[in-house]
C-alpha cells in the first residue's frame, strides 16, 4: 500500500495510457511531455507496488491492476471535472456562465434538446454545454453528468429529480409504405411485413415481448441498437418500427400502427445532483430541459 498521498496527476497520466495505448500517445492527449508521462506512471507503479502496464508490438498493454483500478481513476475524473465545473460558477453574481454536461438518449438529445440548448445559448451567451448522447445511465453522483434527461425513475436519494410524465412509444411507419403493403389490423399480420427493431436484446424489448407475444429479434427485418438508426429507417420507408409518440406526430408522412394494440409508456424525468441546486447555471440548465420536456411529451 502507498504510504504518501498520490498526486492526482498521475491518474490523470495513468488513463491518458490507458486510453491512448503509449507514453506518447498520452503525452499528446495530455498536452506534457513524454518523459513526463513515463515517470507518473513509474511513479505509480512504485507507489502501488506492481506494474500496470507491459509493453507490447502494439504498444502498452495494461495488466490486470490496471484494469481494476480504471474505474476508479476515471470516478476521480469524473469528479475533478465536476468540482472545476462547480467551482467556475461561483462568479459575479447573477451570471449565468461556466460548463453544463447534459446526458440523454441519442434521440432526445438529436431531436428534442437541440431546440431548447438554443435558446439557453441565446439567453445565457458565457453557458456552455456538453451534450453525452447514451442510453446508458450515467452516474451523477461521481458528476459522469451534471444534469440527466432518464427514461427511469432515479432510485438514488442524493438527487434532485423532476418527472416530466410517460412519454408513449407507438409502432410507426411511413404513410407509402403503408400503401405499398397495406396496414396491419392486428398482431398477427406484423409477420407479413418489414420490421424494424434491435439487434441485442434490451429492457425495452423484453418488456414489449410480454405484451407483444411471439415478438422476437427473429421478427426483425432491419435490426439496429442505435435508436437514430431505427428511426431513420421508419422515415424513408423501409417498414414499420418503434417511435416516441410525440415526435411521431411532428412527422405527417408517418402514420401510427396499432395504437389501441401497440402501446408502451416510457417515464421521462429530469435528475441533477442535489448539490448543484444554487449553482446558477445548473438551476437555469435543469428548469429549462424540464420545461422543454414537458412541452415535448404534451405533443
Amino acid at each position: 500500500m502507498p504510504k504518501t498521498t498520490i498526486a492526482w496527476e498521475l491518474y490523470r497520466s495513468f488513463l491518458g495510457v490507458l486510453t491512448e495505448g503509449s507514453l506518447s500517445g498520452a503525452a499528446r492527449a495530455l498536452g506534457i511531455t513524454q518523459p513526463t508521462v513515463g515517470r507518473h506512471i513509474h511513479a505509480l507503479e512504485e507507489a502501488f507496488g506492481t506494474a500496470l502496464f507491459t509493453r507490447s508490438q502494439i504498444g502498452l498493454m495494461p495488466t490486470e491492476a490496471a484494469v481494476e483500478l480504471r474505474p476508479y481513476a476515471q470516478a476521480m475524473q469524473s469528479t475533478a471535472a465536476a468540482l472545476e465545473r462547480v467551482a467556475v460558477s461561483h462568479n459575479a453574481l447573477g451570471t449565468i456562465k461556466g460548463i453544463v454536461r447534459v446526458s440523454c438518449s441519442d434521440v432526445v438529445g438529436v431531436e428534442v434538446l437541440p431546440p431548447v440548448l438554443t435558446e439557453l445559448c441565446a439567453a445565457h451567451p458565457q453557458l456552455r454545454f456538453e451534450l453525452v448522447l447514451t442510453d446508458r445511465l450515467q452516474d451523477l453522483l461521481h458528476r459522469e453528468a451534471d444534469i440527466a434527461v432518464r427514461m427511469a425513475r432515479p432510485v438514488q436519494e442524493q438527487l434532485l429529480a423532476r418527472r416530466v410524465g410517460p412519454i408513449e412509444v407507438g409502432l410507426h411507419a411511413r404513410r407509402d409504405y403503408l400503401q405499398r403493403r397495406g396496414t396491419p389490423l392486428e398482431l398477427g399480420e406484423l409477420a407479413g411485413h418489414t420490421i424494424i427493431g434491435y439487434d441485442q436484446a434490451t429492457d425495452f424489448l423484453r418488456k414489449a415481448q410480454k405484451t407483444l407475444k411471439g415478438l422476437s429479434r427473429e421478427m426483425f427485418t432491419l435490426s439496429s441498437d442505435s435508436n437514430l438508426a431505427q428511426l431513420a429507417l421508419i422515415r424513408v420507408g423501409a417498414g414499420i418500427g418503434m417511435c416516441q409518440v410525440p415526435l411521431a406526430r411532428r412527422d405527417p408522412d408517418l402514420v401510427r400502427v396499432l395504437p389501441k394494440l401497440v402501446s408502451f409508456p416510457l417515464e421521462s424525468w429530469i435528475t441533477m445532483h442535489e448539490d448543484l441546486r444554487r449553482s446558477p447555471q445548473h438551476r437555469v440548465a435543469f428548469d429549462a430541459l424540464v420545461h422543454g420536456m414537458l412541452s415535448y411529451a404534451r405533443l
